[in-house]
């Protein structure tokens, strides 16, 4: 099979996740008015005090006579640390109870991400400890999908209640999804994870299987030979590879490529014994044990699952369980908290 040149820039559709913000920088918290915690380019111009660049925020109570839970201590030289790739704020728009009944501190609070895709320090509070515990693991959850959107919480972090509402914003692009091998499975796995956020392209060499008819809207598709693609494009640490291709010509070429770059994770479609001779195949081509210790094959969790659709569940189970260190296991078999923190 000759490998056909990509067509007119190789897209035959739109990328998706044109809806979240694509910039770096950290994800902010505000408090009765727009205050964000941190500067778009990562780094504050000054001191930041409730999110600030030089004051307080409107309205709050000084954060010293508060035990500085309305934000970033004043005099702290920075919200983010310079050449971090991301960041989420909250903003607090109902009354976040500060250790008294009577008294109403509206605050901020901060999630910087560290490297790519690495949550690192949480700066400033909304308040409450028990609120900025839950804001905090919520933000974490937004920032790795670049997503923005409200939650609703109790006074005290309380799932499920809505007497306070947080806006948290991420100031990080939606990760890639990249499939590869355009079938039916592809389909399914594009639309999970479009649901999941991510900003998904489906490559295929065959172009009468890459059609943008075949995949939902939003949904990039690309006509090029998938290891050719894949040396040519970006991937970082909240990157997903899935290898659907199902074929040595494919399937050897490009895992080669995969596995010495940076992604979150790398799965590939197959049987057992399909598995067994990639590996040897693999091996035989280079591949060190280490880079092959990164791939997941069989790909998905074992959730007896049949249809494309169910595919596409078990892989991205696996996603999110590689992901927040997930055990994968039934809720029922396991004991401490639900909700992570």
């Amino acid at each position: 099979m000759e490998e056909p040149g990509p067509p007119g820039g190789g897209a035959a559709g739109a990328p998706g996740g044109a809806t979240r913000p694509a910039a770096t920088g950290e994800a902010s918290a505000e408090a009765a008015g727009p205050v964000t915690v941190g500067m778009g380019d990562g780094a504050a111009a000054g001191p930041v005090t409730a999110g600030k660049a030089d004051g307080a925020a409107p309205g709050m109570a000084d954060p010293a006579a508060a035990g500085e839970a309305s934000g970033v201590a004043a005099g702290a030289a920075d919200a983010t640390e310079p050449g971090t790739t991301g960041g989420a704020t909250a903003e607090a728009a109902g009354p976040v109870t500060a250790g008294k009944a009577d008294e109403v501190v509206p605050g901020v609070v901060g999630v910087d991400a560290a490297g790519s895709g690495v949550v690192g320090r949480v700066v400033g509070s909304l308040g409450s400890a028990g609120l900025d515990v839950a804001v905090s693991a919520d933000a974490r959850g937004e920032l790795a999908q670049g997503a923005t959107g409200q939650r609703h919480y109790g006074p005290h972090g309380e799932r499920r209640e809505d007497a306070v509402t947080v806006f948290l914003h991420s100031f990080a692009p939606p990760p890639r999804m990249l499939v590869f091998g355009a079938i039916d499975y592809a389909a399914a796995v594009a639309r999970i994870g479009d649901f999941l956020g991510y900003r998904v392209t489906v490559c295929d060499a065959r172009p009468v299987f890459a059609t943008p008819r075949r995949f939902p809207a939003g949904v990039e598709v690309v006509v090029d030979w998938p290891h050719r693609y894949l040396s040519g494009t970006t991937t970082d640490a909240r990157t997903v590879i899935c290898v659907l291709t199902h074929d040595p010509k494919f399937d050897v070429p490009l895992l080669e490529e995969a596995l010495r770059r940076p992604a979150a994770y790398i799965g590939a479609m197959g049987s057992r014994r399909t598995h067994d001779d990639r590996v040897e195949r693999l091996l035989a081509s280079g591949v060190s044990e280490r880079e092959l210790s990164r791939l997941r094959s069989p790909v998905g969790l074992d959730l007896g699952a049949r249809t494309p659709e169910e595919v596409a569940v078990s892989v991205a189970a696996e996603i999110v369980a590689l992901r927040w260190g997930g055990s994968g296991m039934p809720l029922t078999a396991t004991g401490g908290a639900i909700h992570p923190r």
